[in-house]
């Protein structure tokens, strides 16, 4: 996926921006940095994200990767996040980005 140094650094900043207790979904980023598809985003937090609060970024049902859900879901409970049926409540816990 062709993405610019650019608009990776711009994700990282809007993930780095998302306080405990919080989520945004990749549509969230995608929207607030300019790039056409939340995939994007997915394939940045995939390949550039270990220093980041990844966890708190899911998806736009609320649902965490299934690869990562019981790690995801521990790490967002533990910040007081309020989970559902193995899904996170966004009404209570979506952080507005800029």
């Amino acid at each position: 996926m062709a993405t610019t140094d650019a608009e990776v650094e711009r994700v990282r900043a809007l993930v780095a921006t998302v306080p405990p207790g919080r989520v945004v979904t990749y549509g969230d980023i995608a929207a607030a940095a300019g790039l056409s598809t939340p995939r994007t985003v997915g394939w940045i937090m995939r390949t550039d994200s270990a220093d980041l609060p990844w966890h708190r970024v899911i998806g736009a049902g609320g649902k965490p990767a299934a690869h990562l859900a019981d790690r995801q879901l521990r790490l967002l409970a533990a910040e007081g996040v309020p989970i559902r049926d193995g899904r996170v409540d966004l009404r209570g816990a979506r952080f507005p980005l800029p």
